[in-house]
């Protein structure tokens, strides 16, 4: 492999995702579509959604609508394609799903019969397999050896009108050369044409092959630069003599690393969250995620690891990226998320944090002074948002239990008096809420009273505030929870111990 080819950006920059619509998007597919985004706003150019569903057995408007919802929570927002809520096409360049453009497929595939470049194949699936057996026993390639590759197209045309079924092959015999693929990552690659016998590219039931809808997508929407996954690079022979055989200028392809787990191989569901759907649920925000991909084969001029979204538009220009494998650390992926989310202003962190609370069914109170003060006060202590859920259900006087931990605790021959002397000098206290020194100053005054210290005073304490000896800071706790829910709960480990 040799240096990475410099980047041609003299004309309209045209890019496009082309996801096959089978489920929520795959991190891998959101670090393409990425990619792909970041380049087309750093030349001010266009972004294009391309759906490839010609699989009808596994492609859905389902599937179709998961992964528009998973680019619109990424804020990756195209410039044609499906419309993100009627799913109708937006754009001049349409049709931009595949199944609705069978019959443009067939007009290239005729224009390639007619030139001689394709042919009609009348092969059933049972000689097929006779002649990969025979070709594995002899140790040659498994390429086929069409009888039908030299018919006249009048004795095929003819076939067909009686009813036979045919698939359509690309004719690769008398490309005897080695096809150069200049790649904007992996530098100049080189394919010899025999790597291939004759493909198929339209099925005998009309629905095109996968590198046959790519060309002429991709010549038709008039994309300028391709970015995809390494797993692309051996479809890129069959593309490049289709191109030749229709004589389109090829875009400029860039085949990016693969995304790889902590044991180097390609990320699955097996070792944990893989969609962008799955992040989005377990509290993850989409600028994190979007910082933390682009770094997964990609690095910033200025070496920055925390990054806007205007600062990887100014930066990607196509130039920095590393053919090498990218390991998804999912560690550095929460630490990138806290920054994220620690940079967010506290009324939007709450927001965000709100509907975790509410699908978990933590009652919180209605008051936004409040709900500012809790969120500053949690905000370091959350790496996702999902982690909002355990610790403000401390604050929920309806979650609120006596632990099992607590027994040892309640057991103690100290802690009645503690707890009844911390109960009265709360209800003592004018205030509705308590301060952080209003809080140390009652229970330096509980230590006095009740003749007590160290964890004689603070887990009984603990205890009657948030039902087990250990957890968080009570000076930061109790300021977040009134005074008569402190009280409540004092009452209800007391009867605890007298029960």
């Amino acid at each position: 492999m040799s240096s990475p080819v410099p980047i041609k950006t003299s004309g309209k920059v045209r890019v496009r995702f082309a996801p096959s619509p089978t489920g929520y998007l795959h991190v891998g597919g959101g670090r393409t579509a990425l990619y792909n985004y970041l380049f087309a706003k750093h030349f001010g150019g266009e972004f294009i959604l391309r759906i490839e569903d010609t699989d009808q057995a596994r492609n859905t408007i389902e599937s179709l609508k998961m992964v528009i919802e998973d680019l619109q929570w990424l804020g990756l927002h195209w410039d044609e394609g499906p419309d993100p809520v009627t799913l109708e096409d937006k754009g001049p360049h349409g049709p931009y799903k595949q199944s609705k453009r069978l019959d443009i497929y067939k007009k290239y595939a005729d224009q390639l019969i007619q030139s001689g470049k394709a042919y009609y194949c009348f092969l059933t699936d049972a000689e097929l397999e006779a002649q990969r057996e025979s070709a594995m026993k002899g140790g040659r390639p498994p390429h086929v050896q069409s009888p039908y590759e030299e018919w006249p197209l009048e004795k095929s045309l003819a076939r067909l009108q009686a009813g036979d079924k045919a698939v359509v092959r690309f004719r690769t015999k008398p490309l005897k050369k080695d096809y150069l693929l200049q790649d904007l990552v992996r530098g100049e690659v080189r394919f010899p044409s025999d790597m291939v016998g004759d493909f198929v590219i339209l099925r005998s039931d009309g629905m095109p092959v996968y590198n046959f809808c790519c060309v002429v997508d991709d010549y038709l929407m008039k994309i300028s630069h391709v970015f995809r996954a390494e797993e692309h690079l051996p479809n890129s022979l069959r593309q490049l003599m289709i191109y030749e055989g229709l004589n389109w200028e090829l875009p400029q392809f860039g085949h990016v690393s693969l995304v790889l787990d902590e044991d180097r191989q390609k990320l699955s569901k097996r070792k944990g969250a893989t969609s962008c759907h799955q992040f989005h649920e377990e509290g993850y925000l989409p600028e994190a995620l979007k910082n933390f991909i682009a770094l997964l084969g990609w690095s910033h001029p200025e070496g920055k690891e925390i990054l806007s979204m205007e600062e990887m538009i100014a930066g990607f220009n196509g130039e920095r990226l590393n053919p090498a494998g990218a390991v998804f650390d999912g560690t550095k992926l929460k630490w990138m998320n806290a920054q994220h989310l620690r940079a967010l202003p506290n009324e939007d962190l709450w927001k965000l944090t709100e509907p975790f609370l509410k699908k978990a069914g933590v009652h919180v109170l209605d008051d936004k002074s409040w709900q500012m003060k809790s969120i500053e006060t949690f905000k370091t202590s959350m790496e996702t948002l999902q982690d909002a859920v355990a610790l403000y259900q401390s604050l929920d006087d309806k979650q609120f239990s006596v632990d099992g931990t607590s027994a040892e605790v309640l057991g103690w021959e100290p802690t009645a008096k503690v707890l009844q002397t911390w109960k009265d000098l709360l209800s003592n206290d004018p205030s509705e809420f308590l301060s952080e020194g209003d809080f140390l100053k009652i229970q330096d005054q509980v230590k006095e009273k009740a003749a007590v210290k160290g964890k004689n005073l603070f887990q009984p304490i603990r205890v009657a505030v948030i039902g087990k000896p250990h957890g968080t800071e009570l000076k930061i706790l109790v300021p977040l929870i009134s005074k008569k829910s402190l009280i409540h709960r004092a009452d209800q480990v007391l009867n605890s111990i007298k029960g």
